[in-house]
């Protein structure tokens, strides 16, 4: 964990913000993750107490970074590398409340939908 010059895609990777290098190396490339708003390049180094704002597609964080590392660990080691901001927190917890309470009529169904699917999409669209 006490590396100096860390790639923010191995970074992103070893923190468990996405699955594999290529998807985070793919994110900074699409301008999901930020540093102070402004968008990077994977290759670029990141360094402690730097601000990262982070889109998987599923969540977005604001993350001040704490340590560095380039290795994949336990999920509670890739915790101490950042800690997320309270407005952060916040609005992640008012995400998850409005998720709770609608739902998106497609989430069930996989692939095409049939037949009878499609009726039922239908009747709840009315």
């Amino acid at each position: 964990m006490a590396t100096e010059n860390v790639r923010i895609d191995k970074w992103l990777w070893a923190a468990r913000f996405f699955k594999t290098r290529t998807l985070a190396a793919d994110a900074v490339d699409n301008g999901k993750v930020k540093l102070d708003r402004d968008r990077i390049k994977p290759a670029r180094n990141v360094k402690i107490g730097e601000v990262l704002h982070i889109d998987n597609g599923a969540t977005e964080w604001e993350v001040t970074v704490m340590a560095l590392s380039d290795v994949r660990g336990s999920a509670e080691m890739a915790q101490k590398l950042y800690t997320e901001t309270e407005q952060s927190i916040v609005k992640r917890q008012q995400d998850a409340e409005k998720r709770k309470f609608f739902k998106e009529p497609g989430l069930t169904l996989k692939g095409r939908p049939t037949k009878r699917d499609r009726r039922l999409l239908d009747k709840t669209n009315q």
